[in-house]
């Protein structure tokens, strides 16, 4: 009888799915004895309001598309595009199309010496920005770099020592932080004590190479990736590259002001073509205020359907957080949510109305010389980190 009793009981769980036969049959514990709660963020008082400040800025070189994000983050803040440079034909003739406005320039030289210009961007190829951001500073002008905004320490040296000199603002677009709604709405919740101490970040980053295949080759755009892409003295390496956004977070969430890379690994497991290119890395990070994990990798599978599955996990001492940054897997493809339980309750938060506050700061801290967009210090402190996290990491061949 026993056995037939248990023969009975898998198939009838399997009839109606593994967890709806255990619920059905009161094997299940409850989620929960707090309430769950669902809520939408609400823009930012005055977010509607018009930028207050204005400023002519200049986009110099655009080898990754992230520039439009950047250029657009400017203009939302209060900024006028009055000129721009590019080298490659395919992107010169996007970047025409959608601004068509602006001058275009024969050279970089031509907009760094225009007294008129008071902020340069670039999203130039990643190992070029910083020399270039160390000429747009000295020529009295602003800099703000597509990520990884540097990619030597010898570069970082030079860039710390013109800002000093200069006391321009050379500024990264960490996006993922900066332009991801969810993730702006958590820095607010942390900063009210929402989870008490942040102890550990934990950042999940995900990319594909070529979204949707062949028909949609590149990251969202019309072209294959460059050959500079596949060079880790161009592009910097997996950990220095897109693992800046993820370090940066590091710091800004558990406000470390000092760090040091605990543990760092590289590999290439898929890509035998481009033997020096590398498809994954990781990174333990340990600073003053708090723990770091960083996992990277370029194995978005074509059935996402967006670029990457983005988590952000923020452990405090009260409570926690989870960002899902892109999209909400296997539920809707709403990107911008915000899951936190603390000591009362269970809660969703839609952040897809948050205000982004990165541009109108950023064009303010131009006019009145502050850094409120962006620490300064912590910008640079993450570059360093993950350029040594680069520098020091293992190698790694799997079997």
């Amino acid at each position: 009888m026993n056995g037939f009793n248990r023969r009975d009981f898998f198939r009838t769980a399997g009839a109606m799915g593994m967890m709806g036969g255990l619920a059905e049959m009161g094997l299940t514990q409850p989620a929960g004895n707090g309430p769950v709660v669902h809520e939408v963020a609400a823009p930012s008082i005055g977010a509607d309001e018009a930028p207050k400040h204005s400023i002519n800025f200049a986009v110099c070189g655009m080898s990754h598309d992230h520039i439009y994000g950047m250029t657009d983050a400017i203009i939302r803040g209060g900024g006028k595009l009055v000129a721009w440079y590019g080298a490659e034909p395919n992107k010169v003739a996007r970047f025409k199309k959608r601004y068509p406005d602006a001058k275009q320039m024969m050279s970089e030289d031509a907009i760094l010496h225009d007294p008129s210009i008071q902020l340069v961007l670039s999203s130039t190829i990643a190992n070029e920005r910083a020399p270039l951001g160390v000429r747009a500073m000295k020529a009295g002008k602003d800099f703000l770099s597509d990520k990884p905004g540097i990619t030597t320490l010898e570069q970082l040296a030079a860039v710390r020592k013109t800002v000093k000199e200069t006391k321009r603002i050379y500024a990264i677009m960490y996006s993922e932080l900066l332009e991801v709604k969810a993730a702006i709405k958590a820095g607010e919740l942390v900063q009210q004590g929402a989870i008490g101490q942040v102890i550990q970040t934990i950042n999940i980053a995900p990319h594909q190479i070529v979204q949707g295949g062949a028909a949609n080759a590149g990251n969202g755009g019309a072209d294959p990736r460059p050959d500079w892409f596949w060079v880790p003295e161009q592009y910097g390496g997996i950990l220095c590259d897109i693992g800046s956004h993820q370090v940066e977070q590091f710091l800004y969430y558990t406000g470390s002001t000092s760090a040091e890379v605990v543990e760092s690994q590289i590999s290439n497991i898929a890509h035998p073509e481009h033997p020096k290119f590398q498809d994954f890395g990781d990174m333990v990070l340990r600073g003053n205020k708090g723990f770091g994990y960083v996992r990277l990798d370029w194995f978005t599978p074509d059935g996402l359907g967006t670029w990457g599955d983005g988590r952000l996990f923020l452990l405090g001492t009260k409570g926690y957080i989870e960002v899902r940054k892109y999209t909400n897997v296997a539920v809707n493809k709403a990107g911008n949510n915000l899951f936190l339980v603390d000591g009362k309750e269970q809660r969703y938060i839609d952040c897809n109305q948050v205000s982004l506050p990165f541009g109108p700061q950023f064009v303010a801290d131009v006019v009145n010389r502050t850094h409120i967009a962006q620490d300064q210090e912590q910008a640079l402190l993450a570059a360093e980190l993950v350029i040594k996290a680069q520098m020091q990491a293992k190698w790694v061949k799997l079997a």
